[in-house]
């Protein structure tokens, strides 16, 4: 097995196909190459690969957040969409560990959130997690601000000052998704 990075950019046709398959969102199910490579502009995607090129595990990382707290607009790579082509054989566990030594050797500061059914799984990957701390984000919802869906926030590497300021989140001290325009 090998550990891969690329560019959206990069992407071959192949890639785009089989990594949409493995999210399975049904809105994007029919994305185009050309929409996918605008769409992740900002982001890049890891692999775990076999022998043959194959993928068994990707994960995406958006460069493009943006979380507002107390007047301060702080940015952090996000990790989004994990997913193992088979479940339950180690691939998932494998490129997470991967992904986390390489955003620290690159010092780039990288959350990423989940459901608390999923905390044993990042537990096992030894991921630091923040309980209860992604309710605390807020997201714009049309004219509204509303909490987020996800349960905890994951650190695969932070400062201390950002992961202090990620722990004190409350429902007295909200953070702010932001968007560009």
């Amino acid at each position: 097995m090998k550990y891969q990075i690329k560019e959206t950019k990069d992407l071959t046709e192949s890639e785009i196909e089989h990594i949409l398959k493995l999210w399975d969102i049904s809105a994007w199910n029919n994305m185009k190459s050309i929409y996918f490579r605008s769409f992740f502009k900002d982001s890049e995607f890891h692999f775990l690969l076999d022998a043959s090129d194959n993928i068994l595990a990707v994960m995406r990382v958006n460069f493009d957040f943006i979380l507002r707290i107390r007047d301060t607009e702080y940015t952090f790579a996000e990790a989004v969409g994990l997913v193992a082509a088979h479940r339950k054989q180690g691939y998932g566990a494998d490129l997470v560990r991967s992904f986390k030594e390489n955003v620290s050797l690159r010092n780039i500061e990288t959350i990423g959130f989940c459901h608390a059914e999923l905390r044993p799984f990042y537990e096992k990957c030894n991921v630091e997690i923040l309980h209860d701390k992604a309710k605390m984000i807020k997201e714009s919802i049309g004219s509204e601000w509303v909490n987020a869906e996800d349960d905890d926030i994951l650190i695969f590497h932070m400062s201390m000052e950002k992961k202090e300021l990620l722990n004190q989140l409350s429902s007295q001290n909200n953070a702010y998704l932001m968007t560009k325009e």
